[in-house]
């Protein structure tokens, strides 16, 4: 130790602190011993119970991933873009010679589908828009489940899927970018078609007719529905259904029921106040079988009685308008058309039937037929301003107001002969071969 330190004297007296310098109570010590408490035992830990926290891990991890793989949205392919732009205007008049500039396969649409400046096909799971003049995909949305059918309504796609029994998937798309804007699970069922009245779509089926609004939410249900929850809504039971028409808010259908000595026509509401309690306008027996609602148009339904070669109009309180005699051949009326919907398209001043094998133009006004042209190949539509109809070799270009011909095209189908169904985008013309759809210009 330094010798600068001083040491204290080894007998000095301590030193007594003052008074409240410290406590003047002192810390005693517990002389109760605290009881240990024993702690428990994790139930996991046991190599055992590590094991099985293992394994119910990995089965959610694989439950997970099974989701993920076979969701809808997994099963899914699609593809978005910017909207297209606007196409070329059509001609001032049909052209005198028309090419095939490309073709692809749809099969599962009926006719031409044309929607804003695309042209939409729809064959094996695959929905695709494409341009009109080169034929190329623009986008595509596609699943792994079969299209029943796709329709243009509301200035939009609406693609119906099959899936277990049924066509029970519909995916609404906009054209012009193919982002989704609606998608709901219907009860269609197989082989079933779209209807459309500008505001509601209905599809076909010999048990069930069901019709959406723009949004694809249910607005009415009629005939056998599945998953019945309120029974005594349906006003009939046991009816299977022909042609399907529909115009203005209604649905006329053809009804072939139990007790019924002939075919009963039926027009009801396509939005009545409950989706599933029909409002039915008017049903009526009529005066044959084998028949089929062909057009409406406002209140007015147009039916062909095969056995009574007769055309006859109905009010919308269901009383007959009117009969026409009806020149056309047997064999085009034997049976009722695929998918329920005959073959029709219109124009601002008729509409146009095609039986199989003649187009009748029947007027806007009262659905009177106005002329007939024979050996058509399907109904005619506007095409540079004039009425177009598909003929054998080529096309037939029609003055609306008495069918008169103006002049004949050429068409190379390429040795089809079946029935053709047209469609127009801008300067194109398209025509529905069976399953394939192809662009002239």
């Amino acid at each position: 130790m330094s010798d600068d330190v001083e040491k204290a004297p080894e007998n000095a007296p301590e030193e007594t602190p003052d008074y409240g310098s410290e406590d003047v109570l002192e810390e005693v010590e517990s002389t109760t011993p605290v009881p240990r408490v024993k702690a428990r035992r994790s139930p996991w830990n046991r190599g055992r119970d590590r094991v099985i926290a293992a394994l119910a891990a990995v089965a959610v991890v694989a439950v997970a991933l099974v989701i993920g793989v076979t969701s809808d949205s997994a099963a899914t392919d699609r593809t978005e873009v910017a909207p297209p732009p606007p196409l070329p205007a059509a001609p001032d008049k049909v052209p005198g010679s028309l090419a095939e500039v490309w073709s692809a396969r749809s099969g599962a649409t009926p006719v031409p589908v044309v929607a804003g400046d695309s042209v939409a096909t729809a064959d094996g799971g695959e929905v695709a828009a494409r341009d009109p003049l080169t034929g190329q995909i623009r986008w595509h949305y596609t699943r792994d489940l079969p299209l029943c059918t796709m329709n243009e309504t509301w200035g939009r796609l609406n693609a119906v899927y099959a899936k277990s029994e049924g066509c029970s998937e519909v995916t609404q798309l906009d054209p012009g970018t193919g982002r989704i804007t609606a998608q709901r699970n219907g009860n269609a069922e197989l082989g079933t078609r779209l209807v459309g009245d500008g505001s509601h779509v209905t599809t076909t089926g010999k048990k069930l007719l069901t019709t959406w609004r723009d949004d694809l939410v249910q607005s009415a249900e009629y005939g056998q529905v599945p998953a019945l929850v309120n029974a005594g809504k349906q006003p009939r039971t046991g009816c299977t259904y022909g042609t399907v028409a529909a115009a203005s808010g209604k649905v006329g259908v053809i009804e072939h029921c139990p007790g019924d000595p002939a075919d009963r026509l039926t027009v009801y509401k396509a939005a009545p106040e409950k989706d599933d309690e029909p409002s039915v306008a008017f049903s009526s027996v009529l005066a044959g079988k084998r028949a089929r609602v062909i057009a409406m148009s406002g209140d007015l339904t147009a039916v062909v009685l095969p056995d009574q070669k007769l055309l006859v109009i109905y009010n919308g309180d269901g009383s007959q308008r009117a009969a026409y005699p009806l020149d056309v051949p047997a064999a085009d009326l034997a049976a009722d058309p695929l998918g329920g919907v005959e073959a029709t398209t219109s124009t601002t001043q008729n509409m146009y039937w095609f039986s199989g094998s003649k187009v009748v133009a029947l007027s806007r006004d009262d659905l009177s037929p106005r002329w007939t042209l024979s050996s058509a190949s399907g109904p005619g539509i506007l095409f540079a301003s004039q009425l177009v109809v598909p003929i054998k070799g080529g096309l037939a270009v029609l003055n609306e107001n008495d069918g008169s011909t103006i002049r004949t095209v050429g068409v190379d189908r390429r040795g089809y002969a079946g029935v053709v169904r047209l469609g127009a985008a801008g300067p194109v013309l398209l025509e529905e071969r069976g399953d394939t759809l192809t662009a002239l210009k």
